[in-house]
C-alpha cells in the first residue's frame, strides 16, 4: 500500500490514512459532501480534495464547478479559492461536476463548506482537520486486481497570532509520513516565508518534521502564508506528494485609525434646516476591518463657535456622514464651523479602542435672504442738453449678503419718469452702484428736469420664507442745464431745380439756418461758403442770399446725375461759438448747347467696293430731348466728298459709311459729316472722319503699310518708331567704327619697340617728391663725375629696331674728366648733343610710330601756339634742316614747299 503524509498536531499521535477494499463504481462516493474551512478565505487557497473514482484509469475527467468566479477545481481534484472572501454564518455550497472529455458522461457532487468556529485561544489539539477525500482507484492494465491510489491530507488553516512574544523558534505543527518506519526520510518546506522572501520565518526539523516559526509576525505585511511541504528518502527521491500548509496571521489592535485628511472642508448653506447633509469624513485602520481591531466609530467632540446651539452638527457612527440636527444657521452672524471629529476603533470601545482626531471646516455659504436697500430715497444729478453717455448720478445700495455673488448683485430698473428712454442704469460691477447714463440726446428748450422712480433688486430672488420685500425704491431728480447749441438749415439738403447756361451774377436761391438757443442772447447768424467745387456761388453773409459767379454747365465735371452740390456754413456768436452746416443741391436742367461728334475719329475700308461699310456713331453731352436721334449727311463741298463716299443712317445714334465708286486708291481721306440732333432748335456740326483706304484680301483685312496705321498706330507714333529705328542705327555703325579703329591701333602698336627698353618712349611720372626736409641729401658728384658710374648701369644709347637698324659704326660719345669744376656741366652736354645728332644709328630712323591717345581737355594747352605767329600753312620750316640728321625727316616732310 502507497503511503501518506501524516500532520500532528502538537505531541498528538500520527493520522494515518487508509483505505479499505470496495467494489469499484466510476464516479463520486457521495452526493453531498461536507467540509470545514476558516472563516476568511484567500485566493488562491487550497479548500479540499474531491474524490472520484473510475474503473478505467484511461479516463480523462475535467472538473468543473457551479461558481467558477468563487471556486476552481485542478485536474487532480485539490479545490482552490478563486478569490478571498469571507464566509457567512450560514454553510456555502456549490455543485463540482466532472465529465469524461471523450464520451462526454457527466457526475456531480454537492459541496458544503462550513465556517470553523472563531479562535480563541484554545490549544491546538482542541482544532479539527478537514475531512479528507480519497482520490479515485486506479487499475492498472497488466494486473488483475485493483490498487489504491494515494491520496492527499488536506490540511486545515494554522492560526497563529501576530506580534508574539515568542520564545523563538516556536513550535507550530509535525508533519511526518507512515512510511518513515520503512524508510529514512528528510523533510522540507517551501514557499514564501520558507525558502523564498522573506526566508527564514518558517524552519523544520528534517528528521523529525517539526514546523517552526522563528520571530514575530505582523499581519499588516503578509496576512497569510502558504507553504508546501516535501518528503523525499535519503536519495532525493519524492516519497509522498506535497502537502499545502495554510498559515493564518491573526490580527491584533496594534494600529490607530488614521483620517485619510487632517483637515475636512465642507459648506452647507445658511437657513439650512435639520437633517441637511454638509460632508463625509473618512479614517482608516491597518487592522482587520472584519475584526473589531478594524471596526471604528466616529463621534464630535467639539464645536467651535458654539452659537446659537453648541449641537448644530452630528455625525454618523458607522459612515461618517456629518449632519446639521439645529436650526438658524446664519452665514451674516457665524461664517464657519470648526469641529474635532474623533475615529475609535473596537467598535469605539474607549477602554480598549485606539483613537485619532481631525478637524472638519465647515463654512455657511450665502443664500439671498437680505434685498439691497438704497442709502437716500432722493438722488440729484445735472447733465449738460444734447450730451450722450453721460453719468448723471450714482445710486449707492447696502446689501448684507456675501459681496460679488448673485445674492449681492444689483440690477436696477426704471419705474417711471423716462417715456421716452433717454436714459439707462448701468451697475459698477466693483462698488454694486448704479450708474444713471444719458443714452439719447436731451434738448433743454423741450425738457429742463427729469424726476425718474428706480428700483433695485438682486440677480437671484430671496429665499423663502425671507419676510423682507424683494426690492427697494428711489427717485432721482435730474436738471438739464443749457448749452450752446449748434445752427442748423432749415431744409437741408435744400433742393433747387434751375437750367443750366444761367449767367454769372444772377440771383439763385437764398438759404438761412435758424438758431436753437431761444434763451439765449446772441446776435445773427452769419454765412460763409465752405464748399464750392466748380466754384460757381457765393452767398450773402447777412441774409443767406447765393449768386452764380460763372456760369452754370450741366456738363462740367462737377455735376453728377445733373446734380450739383455745395455745401454753406452759418455760425453765430455765443460762449465758444458755434456753427452748423447745409448743403444746396441744385438740379441743372439741360439746354441744347453741344453740337453732336462723330466716334470714332479714325476708320479703316478698302479700295474697293465691296467689303467698304463703315459703322461710325454720333455723340452728344445733352440729353434726351436735346440729344439724338441724330441726322447724318455728307457736305455739298468739296464736290468729291458725295461723288466718291455715301452715309445712310441705320439708327437713331448710328450711321454707316461707305464707297460709292467701284475703287478707291489707297491712302488717307478726310471726310466730312454733318450730324444735327434733335433739340429745339436744332444744333449741328461738322466732324471729319479720318478714313485710311488700303489694299485688303479677300477677308476685308488690309495688306498694305497701311493696315498698321489702321490698327490703331497714329503718326506720331511711326515717327517715334522710325526715329528709334535710325538712332540704333547710328549707334551700331558707330561702335563698328570704333571697334575697326581699336584694331588698327593695336596692329600699329606691335610694329613699336618695347618701350621698357627707351626712356625716350614711355610716359615718366614725375609726382615722386620725395619725403620733404628729410630727402635733401643728394650726391652731385653723380652729375659731376658721370665717368664713376657703374659701366653696368649705363644704358646702351639709343633704342634700336633689329629689323630696320642701320649698319654703321656707333660713334664714341665724350667722357668727361674727373676734374670737379662746375663749368664743366654745360659743355659736357654741349658735347653730347653733337654726337647724338651725328649718330644715324639713333632713334627716330625711317619707322613709323605711333603713340596712344591720352585725352583731351588738358591744363598744359596747345604746343602749336609756341613761337608760332601764324598758322601751320604760312609757316616756314627750311630751319629744320640746319637742326641735325634728328630733323631730317620733318625738314623733309615740311620744308619741302608745295611738294
Amino acid at each position: 500500500m502507497a503511503g501518506a503524509f501524516l500532520l500532528g498536531w502538537g505531541g498528538e499521535a500520527p493520522i494515518k490514512a487508509a483505505c479499505e477494499d470496495m467494489l469499484c463504481k466510476t464516479g463520486f462516493p457521495e452526493d453531498v459532501h461536507s467540509a470545514v474551512v476558516s472563516r476568511s478565505v484567500h485566493g488562491g487557497q487550497p479548500l479540499l480534495n474531491v474524490r472520484f473514482q473510475s474503473c478505467d484509469g484511461n479516463k480523462k475527467i475535467h472538473f468543473g464547478s457551479s461558481e467558477p468566479e468563487d471556486f476552481r477545481i485542478d485536474e487532480d481534484g485539490v479545490v482552490y479559492a478563486e478569490r478571498s472572501f469571507q464566509l457567512s454564518a450560514e454553510p456555502t455550497e456549490f455543485v463540482v461536476s466532472a465529465q469524461d472529455k471523450e464520451t462526454q458522461e457527466e457526475w456531480q457532487m454537492r459541496v458544503k463548506l462550513t465556517p470553523e468556529p472563531a479562535f480563541t485561544g484554545a490549544s491546538e489539539k482542541d482544532q479539527k482537520k478537514t475531512e479528507d477525500i480519497i482520490f479515485p482507484w486506479q487499475q492498472y492494465k497488466h494486473s488483475s486486481h485493483l490498487k489504491r491510489q494515494k491520496r492527499d491530507w488536506v490540511i486545515p488553516p494554522i492560526n497563529l497570532p501576530e506580534n508574539s512574544r515568542g520564545p523563538f523558534p516556536q513550535e507550530l505543527v509535525r508533519i511526518r509520513s507512515d512510511r518513515d518506519k520503512s524508510l529514512s526520510l528528510r523533510y522540507s518546506v517551501t514557499g514564501p516565508g520558507a525558502d523564498q522572501p522573506p526566508t527564514g520565518i518558517f524552519i523544520i526539523n528534517p528528521i523529525s518534521g517539526q514546523l517552526s516559526v522563528t520571530k514575530p509576525l505582523d499581519r499588516e505585511q503578509i496576512a497569510s502564508f502558504h507553504l508546501r511541504a516535501h518528503a523525499v528518502d535519503v536519495n532525493g527521491n519524492q516519497v509522498e506528494n506535497p502537502i499545502d500548509i495554510v498559515i493564518n496571521v491573526i490580527d491584533m489592535n496594534d494600529n490607530r485609525p488614521e483620517f485619510l485628511h487632517q483637515v475636512w472642508n465642507g459648506t452647507v448653506p445658511e437657513g439650512s434646516k435639520p437633517g441637511t447633509y454638509v460632508m463625509t469624513v473618512t479614517a482608516i485602520d491597518a487592522d482587520d476591518p472584519n475584526a473589531q481591531n478594524g471596526m471604528l466609530r466616529y463621534r464630535i467632540l467639539s464645536q467651535a463657535p458654539s452659537t446659537p446651539s453648541p449641537n448644530m452638527f452630528t455625525i454618523n457612527n458607522e459612515t461618517g456622514d456629518i449632519i446639521t440636527v439645529a436650526a438658524g444657521l446664519d452665514r451674516e452672524k457665524v461664517q464657519q464651523y470648526t469641529l474635532i471629529i474623533q475615529a475609535t476603533d473596537m467598535e469605539g470601545n474607549p477602554t480598549y479602542g485606539l483613537s485619532n482626531t481631525a478637524t472638519a471646516v465647515i463654512t455657511v455659504t450665502d443664500v439671498n435672504d437680505n434685498p439691497p436697500e438704497f442709502t437716500a430715497m432722493t438722488f440729484y444729478g445735472e447733465v449738460p442738453e444734447n450730451r450722450v453717455d453721460v453719468i448723471v448720478a450714482n445710486l449707492t445700495v447696502t446689501d448684507k449678503d456675501q459681496p460679488h455673488t448673485p445674492a449681492w448683485n444689483a440690477m436696477y430698473r426704471m419705474t417711471g419718469g423716462d417715456p421716452t428712454g433717454r436714459f439707462t442704469i448701468l451697475t459698477d460691477p466693483n462698488s454694486n452702484d448704479g450708474l444713471v447714463t444719458v443714452v439719447k440726446p436731451i434738448d433743454f428748450e423741450t425738457n429742463r428736469m427729469f424726476v425718474l422712480t428706480v428700483a433695485a433688486e438682486n440677480q437671484v430672488p430671496l429665499a423663502k420664507g425671507i419676510q423682507h420685500p424683494p426690492q427697494s425704491t428711489a427717485t432721482v431728480s435730474i436738471t438739464v442745464i443749457d448749452v450752446n447749441e449748434s445752427p442748423y438749415f432749415v431744409p437741408n439738403p435744400k433742393l433747387v431745380r434751375q437750367e443750366e447756361g444761367l449767367l454769372a451774377g444772377s440771383m439763385l436761391t437764398t438759404f438761412t439756418a435758424q438758431d436753437p438757443d431761444r434763451y439765449m442772447q446772441q446776435t445773427s447768424l452769419r454765412y460763409s461758403k465752405l464748399s464750392d467745387p466748380a466754384n460757381w456761388l457765393k452767398i450773402d453773409p447777412i441774409n443767406g442770399q447765393i449768386t452764380t459767379t460763372a456760369v452754370l454747365d450741366r456738363e462740367s465735371i462737377y455735376v453728377q446725375n445733373n446734380m450739383y452740390n455745395a455745401t454753406f456754413l452759418a455760425s453765430d456768436n455765443g460762449i465758444p461759438p458755434m456753427s452748423g452746416t447745409g448743403t444746396l443741391q441744385i438740379y441743372l436742367l439741360d439746354i441744347n448747347d453741344n453740337a453732336p461728334q462723330v466716334n470714332p475719329k479714325e476708320a479703316t475700308t478698302c479700295e474697293t467696293l465691296q467689303p467698304n461699310a463703315i459703322n461710325i456713331t454720333a455723340v452728344d453731352p445733352d440729353i434726351d430731348p436735346n440729344a439724338g436721334p441724330f441726322a447724318f449727311e455728307l457736305p455739298d463741298t468739296p464736290p468729291s466728298i458725295k461723288r466718291n463716299w455715301t452715309i445712310v443712317r441705320i439708327s437713331g445714334d448710328h450711321a454707316q459709311l461707305s464707297l460709292r465708286i467701284r475703287f478707291l486708291e489707297a491712302g488717307i481721306y478726310d471726310v466730312p459729316i454733318v450730324i444735327t440732333d434733335s433739340g429745339n432748335p436744332h444744333a449741328s456740326s461738322t466732324s471729319v472722319l479720318k478714313v485710311k483706304v488700303c489694299q485688303c484680301d479677300i477677308n476685308g483685312d488690309c495688306t498694305d503699310v497701311d493696315r498698321i496705321v489702321g490698327a490703331g498706330l497714329g503718326t506720331g507714333a511711326i515717327i517715334a518708331i522710325l526715329l528709334c529705328i535710325i538712332i540704333l542705327l547710328i549707334l551700331v555703325l558707330m561702335f563698328v567704327v570704333w571697334m575697326k579703329r581699336r584694331d588698327k591701333e593695336r596692329q600699329a602698336k606691335q610694329l613699336l619697340i618695347d618701350p621698357e627698353d627707351d626712356v625716350r618712349d614711355n610716359i615718366l611720372k614725375y609726382d615722386e617728391e620725395g619725403g620733404g626736409e628729410e630727402d635733401q641729401d643728394y650726391d652731385l658728384s653723380q652729375l659731376q663725375q658721370p665717368d664713376t658710374v657703374e659701366p653696368d648701369a649705363i644704358k646702351p644709347v639709343g633704342i634700336r629696331r633689329l629689323d630696320e637698324r642701320p649698319i654703321h659704326a656707333e660713334p664714341q660719345y665724350p667722357v668727361r674728366s674727373a676734374a670737379p669744376h662746375p663749368g664743366d656741366i654745360g659743355d659736357f652736354i654741349n658735347e653730347g648733343l653733337k654726337a647724338a645728332d651725328n649718330d644715324p644709328t639713333a632713334p627716330p630712323y625711317d619707322s613709323l610710330l605711333v603713340f596712344d591717345y591720352e585725352g583731351s581737355g588738358s591744363t598744359a594747352g596747345s604746343l602749336s601756339s609756341l613761337n608760332s605767329s601764324s598758322s601751320g600753312g604760312e609757316q616756314d620750316y627750311d630751319y629744320l634742316n640746319d637742326w641735325g640728321p634728328r630733323f631730317k625727316k620733318l625738314a623733309d616732310m615740311y620744308g619741302g614747299g608745295d611738294d
